[in-house]
């Protein structure tokens, strides 16, 4: 009767120690991924495995799936990606305790293919061989913490004659592994921490961008008038805080570029190529000049939009001193972390709209997440096709010889900003009886807003009151003072530009150019 008791039991604690060989293959695996960032953050940032992972994935998914991505998620697509890709690595790793449970160094295999994995992904985001090393490194380490638990764990095991004194050796052994275990987990909690302290704030470029000064513009932006923010609660404020201003891109780890190293490129159908350094670009006569930039995959209402004070020099001398050549109308523009935007020409080189490449933002150098050290901004165009943050070339070509990255997933491939307007407040659904201010923004950059006017339910169109504005490539606010009965009330708001047309009524999706619709808000009145 003990012998069957005793041979039940035996399967029960293989699997028990199956589970905990997995377990083991897990530390090891969170391990090996804080000190592949804790090594990248020292050696070269760039060579942080996950984010390279990522966007190897990213090069080879097909359109369809990227533009689903984009859309289900929004914002969140790169974090969910990234968390699939460290899932997939605790997977594996899970699998490889496994492995080295049931026979020595079989976990190796494992380990070693997650490490060319890794490498696979950063090739083509270091430029020299040190950018592997954080990869080897953190592999590397992680096999060795695995195969440290894996011998504890087999110390651990059950024995068919089980003895008072071997239950007590196994519970010693049980102890030192669980004391590894810990050891493990706290090596990567330490090692993840100090890899995001050394990448964060406290990390070089970080550090020489708050002692940067901005040099003074040669010729300052048009001065905001008092009439530009009408002052109204939940309204969003005439200039967008720099915290404040929307972010999309498609860099899964945000490039840290020193203005040392910065340069930009001029090339291709040019008969002068040049090249640029900060200090060069920073020297020259620089401009200010208030624009809002928009999302192409801003919603109706939504707010993929920010309006900021841009310091910086006009693209349109940088061409003229490159010369472009007959039969180009296109420049490609090239990020640092390889994103790249077809860009119109003609809307580069147009003396009344004021394409620069931007140093500063609302008075300080660009943020890191904005483009630092230099990005685009081009007035009128959606930032897919324009804002390239990171900027470190300018290839003049063709829209017959090139393309940018999102025209060959089914975008547009100029994406000019459409005429639009968005209710920011009241922002509560439901809201008391009387006057109720109802105020938000419309804009049409380059072009301008003249009118917007608010409908409440199926009456009359009734004309806002629009706030002054700095120029045509601004938002402009809006309010309307609303006698609000009690009841369900429905509030739509349009606008119209500064050359009389009538904003689109049709409800279009955001691809392939921008979505088009009224923004309405339902309203319960009290």
């Amino acid at each position: 009767m003990l012998r069957r008791a005793i041979e039940g039991a035996e399967p029960s604690a293989a699997r028990s120690t199956a589970w905990w060989a997995r377990l083991s293959g897990v530390a090891a695996g969170v391990a090996g991924l804080a000190i592949n960032e804790l090594s990248a953050a020292l050696i070269d940032p760039p060579g942080a495995a996950v984010p390279g992972v990522g966007e190897t994935i990213i090069g080879l998914l097909p359109a369809g799936l990227i533009n689903f991505g984009k859309d289900t998620l929004g914002a969140a697509d790169k974090p969910v990606l990234l968390a699939l890709v460290i899932l997939f690595v605790l997977a594996f790793s899970a699998l490889a305790g496994q492995l080295e449970h049931r026979r020595r160094y079989a976990g190796a295999g494992v380990f070693a293919l997650l490490a060319t994995l890794g490498l696979i992904g950063v090739s083509d985001r270091v430029s020299s061989v040190r950018g592997y090393l954080p990869t080897v490194i953190g592999l590397l380490v992680g096999y060795v913490l695995l195969h440290t638990l894996i011998e504890r764990l087999g110390q651990w095991r059950p024995r068919r004659a089980a003895t008072e004194a071997d239950g007590g050796a196994r519970w010693d052994a049980r102890r030192r592994f669980l004391r590894v275990t810990i050891l493990t987990v706290a090596v990567a909690a330490v090692a993840g921490i100090t890899g995001r302290v050394l990448s964060g704030a406290a990390n070089s470029v970080a550090q020489a961008r708050e002692k940067l000064r901005l040099p003074p513009p040669a010729r300052p932006a048009t001065p905001v008038p008092a009439g530009a923010d009408l002052g109204v609660a939940g309204l969003s404020p005439y200039v967008t805080p720099n915290d404040d201003f929307y972010r999309i891109d498609t860099a899964l780890q945000v490039p840290v570029i020193s203005p040392e190293d910065w340069s930009l490129k001029v090339t291709g159908m040019v008969e002068n190529e040049f090249e640029l350094s900060y200090a060069e670009l920073s020297a020259l006569p620089l401009e200010e000049h208030l624009a809002t930039l928009a999302c192409v995959s801003n919603e109706v209402g939504g707010d993929l939009i920010g309006n900021a004070l841009w310091r910086g020099y006009p693209i349109r001398h940088l061409l003229a001193r490159a010369k472009p050549k007959l039969g180009a109308d296109m420049v490609l523009s090239e990020s640092d972390d390889g994103f790249t935007a077809g860009t119109p020409l003609q809307a580069l080189t147009d003396p009344d709209r004021q394409a620069m490449l931007a140093i500063g933002m609302n008075g300080e150098p660009l943020p890191l997440v904005h483009g630092f050290p230099v990005r685009m901004v081009v007035p009128g165009l959606y930032g897919y096709v324009s804002a390239t943050k990171w900027v470190v070339e300018l290839k003049v070509t063709s829209f017959a010889r090139d393309t940018g990255y999102w025209t060959p997933l089914g975008w547009s491939a100029k994406g000019p900003i459409k005429l639009a307007s968005r209710i920011d407040t009241p922002r509560r659904s439901t809201v008391d009886a009387g006057i109720v201010v109802v105020a938000g923004v419309a804009w049409c950059q380059h072009v301008g807003v003249s009118k917007v006017e608010v409908r409440i339910d199926d009456g009359d169109w009734q004309q806002a009151q629009l706030a002054e504005t700095a120029g045509p490539d601004t938002w402009r606010q809006w309010k309307l003072d609303w006698q609000a009965p009690p009841g369900t009330h429905t509030v739509t708001v349009r606008a119209t530009d500064a050359l009389g047309n009538l904003q689109v009524e049709a409800e279009a999706p955001v691809a392939p150019d921008g979505a088009t619709g009224y923004h309405t808000r339902t309203l319960e009145v009290r």
